[in-house]
């Protein structure tokens, strides 16, 4: 009798082990819109930045970088028009590798972050262009004014990541902003009113419960 029930329990703990082997079997790459899975992911703020450049004096391009944004993307691949994006940028992340261009930029005669510490966007359409991107419409709100922007939006690819485990969905975006319509006119147009702003992102599924 004990020898069955040592049996039993050894044949239940191999068929756990083994289901849950199965279960956490990394999700395969995907380069295919369709094959994402649906569901809310959220923003890895280590692998999501902005980066912003404007033309200074025409002589060059000056560039920067938001260091990281949260925020969360809900998706259908069989209805993409539907997704849901909101999006939170701390301000303050910026840098441009000179502290004193930091500082300045950081200010009111700029972003004036410490009176707007965030910036933020939320979708409000989804428009396919192509296979694997859309238009993705939405308001932006940044130094205190808001105002609807386009951001060109590319699907990267989806499935499990090696760097966390976790299924990640990627995605790159291009937006241009004038940088006047958010009252933002320092130097306007020495240094360029037109903002190119270019978006790199991943987004996390949730742990499976």
């Amino acid at each position: 009798m004990r020898h069955t029930l040592k049996t039993a329990a050894f044949g239940l703990a191999a068929a756990f082990i083994l289901s849950s082997a199965a279960f956490a079997q990394p999700a395969p790459i995907t380069q295919n819109p369709a094959d994402v899975k649906a569901g809310t992911f959220t923003a890895d703020p280590n692998h999501s930045k902005v980066t912003w450049s404007v033309s200074h004096f025409g002589f060059h391009t000056y560039v920067g970088q938001f260091g990281s944004f949260t925020g969360s993307l809900t998706l259908d691949p069989k209805a993409p028009e539907s997704a849901q994006l909101s999006i939170t940028l701390d301000t303050n992340t910026l840098g441009t590798l000179n502290p004193a261009l930091d500082t300045h930029v950081k200010s009111a005669d700029f972003l004036d972050v410490a009176k707007f510490p965030q910036a933020t966007f939320k979708a409000t359409s989804v428009k396919r262009t192509g296979d694997k991107t859309a238009d993705v419409t939405g308001d932006l709100t940044l130094h205190g004014v808001t105002k609807p922007v386009v951001v060109h939006a590319a699907f990267n690819q989806a499935g499990t990541s090696p760097a966390n485990r976790k299924y990640t969905v990627g995605f790159s975006g291009k937006a241009l902003i004038k940088r006047s319509d958010f009252g933002i006119k320092t130097y306007v147009p020495a240094i360029s009113d037109e903002v190119t702003l270019q978006i790199e992102s991943e987004f996390n599924a949730p742990p499976a419960a």
